[in-house]
């Protein structure tokens, strides 16, 4: 019998039925009446998801994109309970240093799937083998193969943990953390629970604000960060409404994620149109259309559209009880600690805010770029990759 905690080869292979019944529904769907006004302003425009739609299924090849993701190595185990799946591509350079990438919502190892070469490979890639990394790439709980959501359910010091676990069976003592979204937070907390392994981390994706605060001021902010508040006090005012239904009625958006494709698709293709680079006008011009169309497929065959949505839920009332743990004396104590270096990627479309995530002027690497946005391991992925090998070098 083989031990669950043991780690297993893993290949990718949906049954040919499942990839009939996703065309099927494809072309059956249901559409809603045009609106008087089809642009983005109510949403994603029916005559886009349409096209869109029509190409997933009959345009797009789920089979070469399979056989794609199946030539990077991939693996599963089970940790605390919960099955992970992982990338984990070695370098060809033996003194490369580990570092473990995790993605957010709606997201997925997919994200990082142009960059797991320029990291682990520079030479091949015209850069310096001395920045070379062994690449480890977790699904989060309840996205793609790490389904389903174990018994403890989604929390983010749980997850920190797990990647911890993680990092020492696959051998590695040492050994660099990048977050994205969610996985910042991840990446975040990844000191706290393994401080005498984790060498430094990065974070991209980090928001101004939470987002059940106040507006933020714009007096005294410079041009660069007024732009970037009013681009968050927007997304307060109209851009939330995915989050508040994820953290609060989960279950019944489930139904609608796991029975309709094209309902999927809508619910992800609307944040690549939002939170990409606004100087592209539709997601696929920000990002592949293959490599969009290949993230939401591995969401609709795994379930992962409810599962995620349980993931929010957990992770956000989690993140509650830590923010209110914080106002007691635990802060204090955490606040005592001091961590590795930390290094920030601002990408164009962000809304991160160096004053405010950074008040105390302890982070040591704060990058801003003009291009980019939300997704930049898809977007902009030579920008995130050039970021990565600068902050790491001095860490190595």
């Amino acid at each position: 019998m083989t031990n669950q905690s043991e780690i297993q080869p893993f290949r990718i292979d949906i049954a040919q039925s499942e990839v009939d019944d996703l065309r099927t529904r494809l072309l059956g769907a249901r559409w809603p009446a045009t609106p008087r006004v089809d642009d983005w302003s109510r949403g994603v425009p029916v005559s886009y998801l349409k096209g869109l739609a029509d190409y997933w299924a009959g345009g797009f090849d789920w089979r070469a994109q399979e056989a794609a993701l199946n030539e990077i190595p991939q693996f599963i185990t089970e940790i605390n309970g919960q099955r992970i799946h992982f990338i984990h591509q070695r370098s060809p350079e033996p003194g490369a240093t580990p570092l473990v990438l995790t993605h957010g919502w709606p997201g997925s190892p997919v994200e990082f799937q142009r960059v797991i070469g320029p990291l682990t490979d520079p030479r091949a890639y015209g850069g310096d083998p001395a920045d070379a990394f062994h690449v480890v790439v977790p699904s989060l709980p309840g996205y793609g193969f790490s389904n389903p959501i174990g018994q403890g359910g989604f929390n983010l010091f749980g997850v920190a943990q797990m990647w911890a676990e993680l990092m020492s069976r696959l051998g590695y003592e040492r050994y660099a953390a990048h977050g994205t979204d969610v996985g910042s937070g991840v990446a975040g907390i990844l000191p706290m629970v393994d401080a005498a392994h984790v060498i430094g981390i990065h974070l991209a994706g980090v928001s101004a604000s939470t987002p059940f605060g106040d507006p933020i001021p714009l007096d005294g902010l410079n041009a660069s960060d007024r732009a970037r508040a009013e681009r968050f006090n927007r997304l307060m005012d109209e851009g939330f409404g995915y989050l508040v239904q994820q953290m609060t009625r989960p279950q019944t958006l489930a139904y609608s994620l796991n029975d309709s494709p094209i309902g999927q698709l809508a619910w992800i293709v609307e944040k690549f149109a939002e939170w990409t680079d606004p100087a592209n006008k539709l997601p696929e011009e920000a990002v592949d259309r293959d490599q969009l169309l290949t993230n939401v497929s591995l969401y609709w065959f795994t379930g992962s559209g409810a599962s995620s949505a349980h993931a929010v839920y957990e992770g956000m009332a989690a993140w509650k009880a830590m923010v209110a743990m914080q106002s007691g004396d635990e802060a204090q104590e955490w606040g005592a600690v001091a961590g590795p270096p930390t290094g920030v990627a601002v990408f164009g479309n962000e809304t991160a805010i160096k004053s405010l995530t950074d008040p105390a002027g302890q982070i040591e690497h704060w990058k801003e770029y003009e291009r980019g946005g939300h997704f930049a391991a898809m977007e902009v992925p030579e920008l995130l990759t050039d970021d990565l090998r600068t902050f790491f070098r001095r860490l190595r």
